[in-house]
């Protein structure tokens, strides 16, 4: 292929790219137009969604950039949830005095980071991505600077990412040196016949680093108190787009480098699986910080996630796709929402705070109670669809017993939900609340209307999307 054509495959990238870029220098020459910045940063996420749906697909770079069914399935959902992000977050730094126009722009190079993680092709590629996408959040995460736990949760992800790094670069050394490529399709072709025991232990090492990017047990050990700390719009963006890419990484790492040696990998992921599992369910009941108690479900929702994708099959990753999908839809309405609450000018963060909302707040407290319910699993909700899909593909591919404890970690994590929602509908209210931003407001509720009843309708595009999505990973 020449340069032209490689050009065109990275045509959302570039999009991105251009636009920040553009947008840096706006908003340093205007500092008062950080809403306009704002808007046009949505503009650009906007179209780089449309480029990466509707663009060429193939293989560039000498196979360091790949534009397929995959890429522009998860580069749809990860640039339409950085827009999403944009307007909910500049509002709710601008009613606490906070007037940044860095926070779309921030935006925008998180989402080129995440754009070339699911587009990687070698190893370079993946860990340019991972690293442009981190130091993003990084900043993003101390972006409030004059809330001390908001400068706390950045220096702590800047230091246990920085471990995380090295443990990916560290397994990444380690299958070139014994594979002797960093492409993808050159690393398959030399463990075909069997993967020496030197890529297996760089293959363990780079998957460590990449749990630790989607917060997988034992990797976890940030996500607590970065979310506790950062500012909860900033938390509804980590804990939606970046988990997409990073999961969307594992299957191509895996499937496209590693698919002749399912069953070796197939083994940690199980364990990754259930130790997030477990982790998410118990250290969950005893949270009383919703934020923290949401770290919680994520760890837990994560290792659902992996679940279906060690299944090792094209069935597992499509149900990896669905369910991380119809989660970042949940887990961004659920903080939405709570970025819409304050009583008296602060922020309402503990279950205690949610006493009695339904009647302050009946439309809030119904989309939280949806979200709960569908973080449960409950039919009909989005949740309990992204479940089934998950525990159909492990059940498939003979995974019964993992299944069935998974399960039982869903039942265990039932109790926090259900806490949650008998607090807001039946407990005393502890005084009357502010009154609900409206973009916050809107975006919580336009999310509880999907996760039931539009995800019915939706289910008929998604999911066919992620088959597609999934058969071009190469597996069966």
């Amino acid at each position: 292929m020449t340069f032209s054509s490689d050009l065109g495959l990275a045509y959302p990238e570039l999009i991105l790219a251009i636009g920040a870029l553009v947008l840096l220098v706006a908003g340093a020459f205007a500092p008062r137009a950080s809403r306009l910045v704002g808007w046009a940063g949505v503009l650009v996420l906007l179209g780089a969604a449309v480029q990466a749906a509707t663009g060429p697909l193939g293989r560039g770079f000498a196979g360091g950039i790949i534009a397929d069914e995959a890429s522009a399935f998860a580069q749809v959902a990860i640039f339409v949830a950085s827009a999403i992000a944009i307007p909910l977050g500049q509002r709710w730094f601008e009613r606490r005095g906070v007037d940044n126009f860095e926070f779309p722009v921030l935006i925008l190079l998180a989402a080129l980071g995440m754009g070339m993680m699911v587009a990687a092709g070698d190893l370079i590629s993946l860990y340019v991505g991972v690293e442009l996408q981190s130091l993003a959040l990084y900043v993003l995460a101390a972006m409030h600077r004059d809330d001390a736990k908001a400068s706390e949760a950045g220096l702590k992800y800047f230091v246990l990412g920085a471990l995380s790094s090295g443990m990916l670069l560290y397994g990444a050394s380690l299958i070139y040196g014994f594979a002797g490529s960093t492409v993808f399709t050159e690393i398959a072709a030399a463990v075909q016949g069997g993967a020496h025991t030197g890529v297996l232990f760089g293959l363990v090492f780079l998957m460590c680093g990449l749990a630790f990017k989607v917060s997988a047990a034992p990797f976890h050990m940030w996500t607590p108190d970065v979310y506790e700390g950062a500012p909860t719009p900033v938390v509804a963006f980590f804990a939606a787009a970046p988990k997409l890419a990073a999961m969307v990484l594992f299957a191509r790492v895996l499937a496209e480098g590693f698919g002749g040696a399912v069953e070796q990998w197939r083994q940690v992921l199980v364990a990754l699986a259930m130790i997030s599992i477990g982790v998410g369910a118990f250290a969950g009941l005893a949270q009383k910080n919703l934020k923290r108690l949401w770290a919680y479900s994520s760890i837990a929702n994560v290792g659902y996630a992996l679940l279906g994708l060690a299944a090792g099959n094209a069935q597992g990753v499509q149900s990896m796709l669905v369910f991380m999908v119809l989660y970042m839809i949940d887990v961004t309405g659920f903080f939405a929402c709570l970025a819409a609450l304050s009583r008296q000018g602060k922020s309402m963060e503990t279950i205690e705070d949610m006493a009695g909302l339904f009647k302050a707040q009946p439309g809030i407290a119904l989309a939280m109670t949806a979200f709960s319910l569908s973080a449960l699993g409950l039919p009909p909700f989005s949740g309990f669809w992204a479940k089934v899909f998950v525990f159909k593909a492990a059940l498939g591919a003979g995974l019964t017993v993992w299944a069935v404890l998974g399960l039982v970690g869903s039942v265990v994590a039932a109790f926090y939900y259900l806490r949650l929602i008998k607090v807001m509908w039946f407990d005393a209210a502890a005084g009357p609340t502010d009154t609900a931003p409206p973009e916050a407001k809107g975006i919580g509720l336009a999310m509880a209307l999907f996760s039931f009843p539009l995800v019915l309708a939706a289910l008929v595009w998604i999911y066919p999307a992620a088959g597609r999505a999934a058969h071009a990973f190469g597996l069966a």
